[in-house]
Formats: C-alpha cells, sequence, structure tokens
C-alpha cells in the first residue's frame, strides 16, 4: 500500500481514541469506559502521509476505514478520457475508505493534500466490535448516510446550481466543517489548488479564478493566496438559494 506506515506502542493505543480532541466527531457519545477501551483497540495503527501520497488507489483490496486525525485529503475517479475527477474533500474527523465496503474493492484513489496523519480502523475488527457495541454499530450508520447526503449534495450542485452558487456553496460547506471541528468559520486555508476546486464543482479553472476575483470586488469574501476570510456571511449563504429568473 502506498505512503508510510508507523506502528504505535499499546501506551500510545490507550490514548487515541478516548483522548483525541476529535473524539466527538469520529465516535459515537455515551460510552461506558470498558466500551471505549474496546474502542481503542480497535486502531492499531498510525500512519503518516506525506502530500501527495496515496492512501489507496482504485482497484486495491479494501482492509480498512480511515479516520483523519490531521491533515486534509482528496478523492479522485478516473474518467474514460483520462482525467482525474475530484469526488470529496476529507479533512480532520472524516473517514476515508467507504467506498470499499460494498464490492471489497477502492472505487477511487485518495490522496494527501498536504502532511497528514491517519489513524487506521481494520473493517473486519470494526465489524466484530459493533456486534457489541450497538452505539458504535448506529454510528458508523450515521456516518454512511451523512457520506450519502453529501454525495446526493454533490449532485445537485452540478445538476441545479449556477457557477458562483457552487462556489458559495462549497465555501459555506468548508465554513461549517470547520467550525465543527472548533476553528475559525470565517478565515481559514484553502488545502485544495483552485483547478481541484473547479474538477470537484464541474468548473473551468479560469471561471473559479473569476468566481474567485468577483466575490473579494463584491466584498463577499478577501482572498491572500490560499487564505480565504468570509467578510459577508449572510450574503455568501444568499447566493447559496439564488437561481436564475
Amino acid at each position: 500500500m502506498a505512503g508510510g506506515a508507523m506502528a504505535i506502542n499499546v501506551e500510545r493505543l490507550k490514548t487515541v481514541c478516548s483522548s483525541c480532541s476529535l473524539r466527538e466527531l469520529c465516535m459515537p457519545v455515551g460510552l461506558s469506559q470498558t466500551d471505549l477501551d474496546k474502542v481503542d483497540g480497535l486502531v492499531q495503527l498510525r500512519r503518516s502521509s506525506k502530500r501527495g501520497d496515496h492512501v489507496f488507489r482504485a482497484g486495491e483490496s479494501f482492509h480498512a476505514l480511515y479516520a483523519v486525525r490531521a491533515g486534509f485529503f482528496k478523492t479522485t475517479l478516473l474518467t474514460e478520457d483520462g482525467r482525474d475527477q475530484v469526488t470529496g474533500f476529507q479533512m480532520a474527523g472524516e473517514l476515508l475508505g467507504m467506498d470499499g465496503i460494498g464490492t471489497g474493492k477502492h472505487a477511487c484513489d485518495a490522496v494527501a493534500l498536504e502532511d497528514s496523519e491517519l489513524c487506521v480502523i481494520p473493517f473486519p475488527k470494526l465489524e466484530e466490535i459493533s456486534l457489541e457495541l450497538p452505539a458504535l454499530q448506529q454510528h458508523m450508520h450515521r456516518v454512511m448516510s451523512r457520506e450519502i447526503v453529501r454525495d446526493h449534495g454533490v449532485m445537485m450542485l452540478l445538476g441545479s446550481m449556477r457557477a458562483e452558487e457552487r462556489l458559495a456553496a462549497f465555501l459555506v460547506n468548508l465554513s461549517q466543517r470547520y467550525s465543527a471541528r472548533g476553528f475559525s468559520a470565517n478565515e481559514f486555508i484553502l488545502r485544495m489548488t483552485r483547478e481541484e476546486i473547479g474538477s470537484y464543482l464541474g468548473l473551468k479553472l479560469e471561471t473559479v479564478s473569476r468566481l474567485f476575483s468577483k466575490l473579494q470586488e463584491e466584498g463577499v469574501i478577501s482572498v491572500n493566496q490560499k487564505r480565504v476570510t468570509i467578510t459577508a456571511v449572510e450574503r455568501l449563504r444568499s447566493l447559496v438559494n439564488q437561481r436564475p429568473c
């Protein structure tokens, strides 16, 4: 499997999940200490990825889920004409690898956008412990449901929104996800390139650049290289709900 991997000792394993700052995003609430110990045992490997490393590639056998502990990733599909189509961006507290559950093989590539860290969760072990902990099983179902809803949201972006609405919806979504992790909702770094944003939103690079400039000229956002500051939150949100006459 591509990318580096680093085993961790038993004492560190005891702090992987139960003491992690992302615990509420990755784990169900209300577990007893005994149950937490079982969940801690799921994470048997901590994996570091350098920018550009593949976590897995399309067609590889599915063995594990990967919880993003730090960093940023993208998932891509190879189109018929040989282009990499970005299908999603994953950040701390989110999971990679669920595309392989149904068929036993990964359907896409997962690539680190910056130096990152993952917690490796062997899927057979997850299934085993989920049978003992209904709360964990229900939590995983919610996570999978969230991914399905996100996929439907992307389809709506590509099928019914104008270009400006697509970019506004993308920025609002990032804002909400950063806020859920305790970071600023109005100022953040874009870990992906504008070309990757365009691929995800179904827009040309030139269109993405023009829209960023337009939003900045209108005082909705301020852009300094990859740092984006949302200066008019409600105006940005209102763009998501606009429809052409």
